[in-house]
């Protein structure tokens, strides 16, 4: 059974699906691993380490999708420009594919993928049970995106982050204010904590206080109706319009302090809740930032604008799309051994067996036998 690494097209993207090391795992529980050439020259890992590890350099892409029984990917397929093809239709029919598909954003994308009969599985779904854990790539990645966060708000402050004691005084600590903790959040939490920072944090649901206590920062509670800020999976859930602006209301009095802001909230499936309006931007300090990781599903700013800076009122307000990718190295090797691990679920007795019974393959699984078998994608698509 031969698994494919093609080189990622998506603009920006420089990580790699596996690395060599992972790759090597691969092999030798006797599946053929194949890369594109330079496939993860982003990710600083050369043709010759993949050759070293077992795995084959394949010059031609086309080639490569061709022979693929299954086909690791970190981007949903999109036009390759340089053939003039679509991804999707490089591929074999019958085969496999695992990526970030994004499928309730980009669900017309899958009749592509429906028609070449192609077994998508889109990584970002995978239920969060205690199996999944070794494969929950969403995780990893938004650990990253956590932690680069808070470096690009302490790029873009004008000031110390820590405390520091200096000849011409005291300068007090940077004050960052953490809206959600969940995986980004809470490394966005323990990041600022590292750089010194006087760090709060909000979510609407109370489970995560211990957490985000244990971590050395302050909770800011809203009190909600019991299960009213948690959703299944224990993702938070959209709230009534009543709890919401109580909600924005707290946030208000917090953001008037803060001279940092991470954004992490985001529900699966639908436009991001907008917790920072235009009226409290103008209410903040003069050269604060705001890191807004929820950019790509409209952003929990009101100024947002997605991939882009923007100054309003004094603030730099950072539309940080895909802040994984500029940690590619570590988040490729992340990501591979994630993706092997879900690889391993799925190969047994020297083939791919899906079995639709299984929690994990039939979460992750969009399209299969020619058609869209997600019912959350198939209803994003009637809408």
């Amino acid at each position: 059974m031969i698994i494919a690494v093609p080189k990622e097209i998506m603009p920006g993207e420089k990580r790699v699906a596996l690395t060599p090391d992972v790759a090597k795992r691969l092999v030798k529980k006797g599946l053929e691993v194949q890369v594109e050439s330079n496939a993860g020259l982003g990710a600083h890992q050369s043709n010759a380490a993949y050759e070293n590890a077992g795995a084959k350099i394949i010059p031609e892409v086309a080639t490569l999708f061709a022979n693929a029984d299954l086909v690791v990917k970190i981007q949903r397929p999109i036009l390759n420009e340089a053939l003039g093809k679509h991804e999707a239709d490089l591929m074999k029919a019958g085969s496999l594919l695992l990526a970030l598909l994004q499928p309730l954003a980009h669900p017309k994308d899958l009749n592509l993928l429906a028609e070449r009969n192609i077994s998508a599985f889109a990584m970002e779904l995978l239920p969060r049970i205690t199996r999944a854990q070794q494969m929950d790539i969403l995780s990893s990645m938004s650990s990253a995106a956590g932690y680069k966060a808070v470096l690009l708000a302490a790029a873009a402050l004008g000031r110390f982050f820590p405390m520091m004691t200096t000849a011409a005084g005291t300068l007090p600590p940077a004050k960052v204010l953490i809206l959600g903790a969940g995986v980004a959040g809470l490394q966005a939490i323990a990041t600022a904590k590292r750089l010194g920072g006087q760090v709060e944090a909000f979510d609407t649901r109370p489970a995560v206080k211990e957490q985000v206590q244990s971590l050395g920062a302050t909770f800011v509670e809203l009190e909600l109706d019991a299960g009213e800020g948690e959703g299944e999976g224990g993702y938070a859930k959209t709230l009534s319009e009543a709890a919401h602006q109580k909600e924005v209301a707290l946030i208000h009095e917090h953001a008037k302090n803060a001279d940092i802001i991470i954004t992490t909230a985001l529900i699966p499936g639908k436009k991001a809740p907008i917790l920072i309006t235009a009226e409290m931007v103008k209410d903040m300090k003069d050269g604060s930032v705001i890191v807004d990781l929820a950019a790509s599903q409209g952003g929990n700013c009101a100024l947002t604008e997605s991939g882009k800076d923007v100054v309003a009122e004094g603030v730099t307000i950072i539309g940080a799309n895909d802040l994984a990718a500029t940690l590619p190295i570590d988040a490729s090797q992340m990501f591979a051994k994630n993706m092997s691990n879900f690889i391993q679920h799925l190969y047994r007795d020297n083939t791919f067996n899906l079995d639709l019974n299984d929690e994990i393959t039939k979460g992750a699984l969009v399209t299969h036998g020619g058609h869209i078998v997600n019912e959350a994608v198939k209803a994003a698509l009637e809408n």
